[in-house]
């Protein structure tokens, strides 16, 4: 995996936490969801990932009058017979844009997808590729006109982060690939990234994270961690089980992604924030004072005693 971030390196400059958490979620079998103003290269990254290991990817703008079948596909009459439209969610990787600009109905398309990695059309059910990953992305500054995202889609992703700017170093990187590439200084492109896994090899390293060892007081941790959610001043609702799983489950991949064959108590609580904040439901009262989920989670970790030795 490691040629793999440094495949995507070359076209997509800088923001290595964005392209860890990438990686982690692709190897958990997970879905990540992206917040950040627009012009960060989200796409371009997916594009590399996809790129890198052989795989597809396609991208849905995702709108107030878009419809489920926008994404899933339909059934249509051609030529006296009826045709199964596949649509764009059939890909490696999935780019859902903007995804609360669409309503609520169109968002809950998704759901069969990102849960049993199939979609049903007309009773017929078909398997999605594999890899398969929805990287959602939105927009936190601009809120009118979007629907907020319902909890029950919320926990279907893995993680939640947030993507930054790149620092004064990797933005001058960025704009002298561009100025200098063969695109008259449009935009960076993939064409630079190599392909270095095909699908099957990358299904072999997915299995490498599944099997990583996982210690008892490992699982311990993770299930405080979460459970303490449930009982934190200030919020309504807490983490659930399915909190627990994604939080081991990317612990495995990020131990793989380090070069360890264990998951340490340190890779639960580097990924504490990312998988367990967007699974909290605060308070009237916390939203009122602006409390954020990210540093209620992030201060839980430091309080809570993890497994030494």
């Amino acid at each position: 995996m490691r040629d793999v971030g440094n495949e995507i390196g070359k076209a997509f400059i800088g923001q290595q936490d964005l392209v860890d958490h990438a990686l982690i979620t692709l190897l958990a079998r997970g879905h990540l969801l992206v917040e950040g103003v627009p012009g960060l290269g989200k796409t371009l990254l997916v594009r590399a990932v996809a790129q890198a290991i052989g795989g597809q990817s396609k991208r849905a703008q995702f709108t107030p009058d878009l419809m489920p079948s926008d994404i899933t596909g339909s059934i249509i009459l051609d030529n006296g017979a009826f045709t199964t439209k596949k649509g764009p969610i059939f890909t490696n990787l999935f780019i859902a844009d903007e995804i609360n600009r669409a309503p609520a109905k169109t968002q809950a398309s998704l759901f069969e997808a990102m849960q049993e990695f199939q979609v049903s059309l007309d009773g017929v059910s078909y398997p999605l590729p594999q890899p398969f990953m929805v990287l959602a992305t939105q927009n936190p500054y601009e809120h009118e006109g979007t629907y907020p995202l319902p909890d029950a889609q919320k926990d279907r992703f893995l993680m939640k982060i947030t993507a930054g700017y790149p620092d004064l170093e990797e933005e001058k990187r960025m704009v002298s690939l561009v100025l200098g590439g063969s695109g008259g200084g449009a935009e960076l492109s993939v064409s630079s990234v190599s392909q270095v896994l095909d699908p099957a090899c990358f299904a072999a390293v997915r299995g490498l994270a599944e099997r990583q060892r996982l210690d008892p007081s490992v699982i311990d941790y993770a299930v405080r961690l979460t459970a303490a959610t449930r009982s934190l001043p200030g919020i309504e609702s807490g983490a659930g089980p399915r909190g627990s799983l994604a939080l081991l489950r990317c612990a495995r991949a990020r131990a793989l992604l380090l070069g360890r064959g264990f998951v340490l108590p340190d890779d639960v609580k580097a990924l504490a924030v990312p998988v367990l904040a967007h699974r909290l439901t605060l308070s009237a009262e916390s939203e009122l004072e602006e409390l954020r989920p990210g540093q209620i989670i992030r201060d839980l970790a430091e309080r809570l005693e993890a497994p030494r030795g």
